[in-house]
């Protein structure tokens, strides 16, 4: 696998040599693999359609506006 890095990220990363960040991006990967895995099991049994997820995304979002005055 090829990763498209940022030039300041790039900077950093070359900053620290002493990380070995083909390990770093692993974990990172893995961790989101297990957090994807998770999610796939809880929703197998979900009877929740997407339409029904994105309204209850939409109200989540609307009440945190409201609660930081953006609303």
């Amino acid at each position: 696998m090829t990763l498209a890095v940022p030039d300041q990220l790039m900077a950093v990363m070359k900053k620290h040599k002493e990380i070995k960040w083909s390990e770093v991006a692993r974990e990172a990967l893995a961790e989101k693999a297990n957090e994807l895995e998770l999610m796939d099991k809880i929703l197998a049994n979900s009877k929740l359609t997407e339409k029904d997820a994105v309204e209850i995304g939409r109200k989540i979002k609307e009440g945190i506006a409201k609660r930081h005055g953006l609303l």
